[in-house]
């Protein structure tokens, strides 16, 4: 593995981003009242970066690899979650169009690393 730290890690990076502006999201729209969702949506962006950091710092590339599809699966999570919340009206459009750009981007990220 080439870096010192995930932290130099671009997928990493972007994954932190998104929990921070996942944080957001659920602190300033409806999804502040619904506590189940909200908290499930936080987990999960959470989850993503998390186990980026975690399957790094094993040092092996399987064990890196297989948190890399956690963290995948952690995304799909958020991204359904983040298309109920719309659907029942707890976020406005203007919300989610950046939020899925930025999921697909990780997710994107993520694929070509699981691959390289």
């Amino acid at each position: 593995m080439a870096f010192q730290s995930f932290r130099e890690l671009r997928v990493w990076q972007e994954a932190k981003r998104l929990a921070v502006d996942i944080y957001e999201l659920t602190s300033e729209t409806g999804l502040a009242k619904d506590f189940g969702l909200r908290d499930q949506m936080r987990r999960a962006a959470v989850s993503i970066a998390s186990n980026i950091a975690e399957g790094y710092e094993r040092k092996s590339d399987p064990d890196f690899v297989r948190f890399l599809y956690i963290a995948k699966g952690s995304l799909s999570e958020l991204i359904t979650q983040l298309e109920i919340a719309k659907d029942v009206g707890l976020i406005p459009e203007e919300w989610l169009l950046p939020l899925d750009d930025q999921c697909g981007k990780v997710g994107a990220m993520l694929t070509k690393l699981i691959q390289s």
